[in-house]
């Protein structure tokens, strides 16, 4: 029985499973460094992927708040540490995440803890990024959500083309976010870049600032065309 609630059923089975491949991959399991390696390796696997029996919409009700506030909430920097599906090798990053709300806030944790809780399953960069801007949407109802990935994945590093120092950035965006995705015409790019020193994330729309930090009336510009496009809603 196992009595320790970190771990679910089936580990001592997980545990025999990792011992046949380590004589798979012509290792003899009985020697002293690799004796316990089965366990330890079952266990760590149970608590990469915990994020399937937990629910991240009760995470976000649990600490939801009625409040008349509706300009943008960021949360900045979010370490994310993922498995990649198609090799099980990790990927690692950070996450950006900004709402507007609609009437009620929840928890600042609570939204590194959404993240916490799907990049602790098995993924790929892009459903991940998804699956946390759903998340929200559904559960705040919010003027408009928008989520920001960048991670270096170690498939690509360790394995393949090895490529040591490249980032992949996914995107996604609702509401607000995505009425201003397209301003005179012009695209709106998502990135996620420090504007200027202030702690604060995201855009980079058509007024010329091409990676660059805008300045402080490129930035109020955009952060008018925000607040707007969210009193549309």
């Amino acid at each position: 029985m196992n009595l320790n609630p970190e771990y679910r059923e089936g580990l001592d089975e997980l545990a025999s499973h990792y011992k046949s491949v380590l004589s798979l991959l012509g290792e003899d399991t009985e020697r002293e460094g690799l004796q316990k390696t089965p366990m330890r390796v079952a266990k760590a696997m149970q608590v990469l992927t915990r994020g399937y029996t937990q629910d991240p919409h009760k995470v976000l009700t649990d600490a939801l708040f009625k409040e008349d506030y509706n300009q943008m909430v960021i949360v900045k920097d979010i370490d994310v540490f993922s498995l990649c599906e198609h090799h099980m090798l990790p990927f690692y990053g950070k996450a950006h995440v900004a709402y507007i709300p609609n009437g009620y806030i929840t928890g600042l944790s609570k939204i590194a803890r959404v993240v916490d809780i799907f990049s602790h399953r098995l993924q790929v960069q892009e459903r991940l990024t998804q699956q946390i801007r759903e998340c929200i949407e559904d559960t705040l109802h919010p003027l408009g959500v928008m989520v920001v990935i960048e991670a270096k994945h170690m498939c690509m590093q360790m394995r393949g083309v090895e490529k040591q120092s490249s980032i992949t950035m996914t995107s996604d965006f609702s509401g607000a976010f995505e009425q201003a995705k397209t301003v005179k015409g012009q695209p709106t790019i998502i990135l996620a870049h420090t504007v200027k020193g202030k702690g604060v994330s995201f855009m980079e729309d058509q007024v010329g600032w091409h990676g660059k930090a805008p300045n402080d009336e490129q930035f109020e510009q955009a952060m008018a065309e925000l607040t707007a496009a969210g009193e549309e809603l």
